[in-house]
């Protein structure tokens, strides 16, 4: 009730009094006081903050924009020599220098049918040539958890008794040098044998399971021009070399000879003016040995003794072939780093030569006993140099290494160098079951057998990447579209055959060790 007490003084009755003289003071000031100039400058920093917010950072951010990789794709979206994967769409690049992945498989419920990955595909085909019981089937192959889930189980398809899966990156994913390592737990039980569990890498000139394609491709690793490359390793008019007609090892079955091997299709003694082979040319003007060759990160053999530990078979597939199957002796030619690796006794047969080193596995890395993921690698610098070499790992130590003298010049056949080899490679991961693997123990396997697969990663050197499968050292896109009925019907075993025997009905290009030049 102010109007009660309005003779009475407030405390704070000074502050509604009016002071002209005080305000003429205060408004002589300007906006040079202290006052003034503080309120200036936050109104100025203010607006330099919302001008650089608005209208800096979206120039600074485009300017400075990490740009993907096309990894030598080409075209408007980075489409590699496919005409398939564009990287704009899958958000990252083939190969990332921070974290090298070529895939997590951490989305479950993927599928891999035909055009549903830009990386792999799932195959759909029986993989006759090593006699599989099993029809690859796409539905076998999926993600759950985490992981890359392949099953092999007891469902006739096709007429087969069993269900496998198989998934390649052929003509989508390759690289040539560098390291790869595939993260597993292996299937069943190390101490019973029958499955055939493997992550592998073949040349993109070859697609397995399409067998015109791998006929006179695999395995070769050759760039001569010598008895090497010609059928059977032998000279046409029969004089020999005698280690090649002699010193085979399965004579019960295959009689003496070495190799059974139709020549190198693609080979350093082509013609020169041959049409039908995808380059490149030396400086010499022959052509470049081209080919098919197979390195195996790991194949799993499950071991015959109940509680033993199972095998790794790490090896590289060649050809021509040495004397006997035996690598080439030198005192550097193949180095152990572990008392669990060791080399493996057998050495090829006459459709492959195979450098092999066998390498305990851990008990606890299998489905049936504790389940837990190792990784399985190499590495690898592709040519003839002495310093060219493959080295397999095992959770990242190294198990053993195979060098370029391995492969040396072989007197007894006649044949050169076979370098590692400089193709590029796609990647490989399978799971079968074939008796011409090792012996089934058709009694105590159990089903289904399930392969996982937690990642796989591919690093190179930094300023030495060579990702793609069309690269200018070693094109295949060319070829592959000019036989594109090979690399896409399964049903042509042969590249020679005559149609009505089921083959593709090609011709080999003339070879001047054969006097066809």
């Amino acid at each position: 009730m102010w109007g009660d007490y309005d003779a009475e003084a407030e405390p704070d009755d000074y502050l509604h009094e009016p002071d002209a003289e005080q305000d003429r003071k205060a408004s002589n000031k300007g906006i040079f006081s202290p006052r003034g100039v503080l309120n200036i400058g936050t109104l100025a920093v203010i607006g330099l903050g919302l001008l650089a917010l608005f209208g800096g950072y979206p120039v600074i951010s485009w300017l400075t924009r990490h740009k993907t990789s096309t990894k030598g794709g080409f075209n408007l979206a980075g489409i590699n020599a496919t005409g398939q994967v564009a990287d704009l769409k899958i958000g990252r690049s083939l190969v990332d220098p921070d974290t090298p992945t070529i895939d997590e498989f951490n989305c479950d419920g993927r599928s891999f049918y035909p055009g549903d990955d830009p990386f792999w595909t799932a195959m759909d085909l029986h993989y006759w040539g090593t006699d599989n019981y099993e029809w690859y089937d796409p539905s076998a192959v999926t993600t759950a958890n985490g992981s890359l889930v392949i099953t092999l189980d007891q469902i006739a398809t096709h007429n087969l008794n069993f269900r496998g899966g198989m998934l390649q990156s052929w003509n989508q994913f390759c690289f040539t040098g560098g390291y790869i390592e595939v993260a597993m737990v292996l299937l069943g039980s190390p101490d019973i044998p029958g499955l055939w569990p493997a992550a592998w890498m073949m040349g993109n000139l070859g697609r397995a399971g399409f067998g015109a394609t791998t006929d006179g491709m695999w395995p070769y690793t050759y760039d001569s021009c010598d008895v090497g490359t010609l059928p059977n390793q032998t000279f046409a008019n029969g004089t020999g070399p005698i280690a090649a007609q002699t010193t085979g090892v399965y004579v019960d079955k295959y009689g003496p000879y070495l190799s059974y091997l139709p020549g190198q299709r693609l080979s350093r003694c082509t013609c020169r003016n041959a049409d039908d082979h995808p380059g490149p040319k030396h400086a010499d003007g022959s052509w470049v040995g081209r080919s098919a060759p197979e390195i195996d990160i790991i194949e799993a053999v499950a071991s015959h003794v109940r509680g033993s530990r199972g095998f790794a078979s790490m090896s590289a597939q060649i050809a021509p072939f040495n004397t006997g199957y035996n690598l080439t002796d030198t005192p550097s030619s193949t180095e152990f780093f572990s008392p669990d690796a060791e080399l493996n006794s057998y050495t090829g047969s006459v459709y492959q030569q195979a450098a092999s080193g066998l390498v305990y596995t851990k008990r606890s890395a299998y489905e049936d006993t504790q389940a837990t993921f190792s990784s399985y690698g190499f590495e690898y610098n592709p040519g003839s140099d002495p310093d060219s070499y493959i080295l397999w790992t095992v959770d990242g130590d190294p198990m053993w290494r195979l060098n370029s003298q391995a492969l040396g010049p072989d007197a007894g056949t006649q044949i050169g160098q076979r370098p590692i080899p400089y193709e590029p490679m796609y990647i490989l991961l399978n799971l079968g079951i074939s008796a011409s693997f090792t012996t089934v123990d058709w009694r105590h396997l159990t089903w289904p057998a399930t392969m996982l697969v937690d990642y796989v990663r591919v690093w190179q050197v930094e300023g030495e990447e060579n990702v793609g499968c069309d690269p200018e050292n070693a094109p295949t896109a060319a070829y592959i579209e000019k036989y594109k009925e090979a690399y896409y019907n399964v049903n042509l075993p042969t590249w020679t055959e005559m149609r009505e025997r089921g083959g593709y009905a090609q011709s080999f290009p003339g070879n001047s060790m054969l006097g066809q030049c």
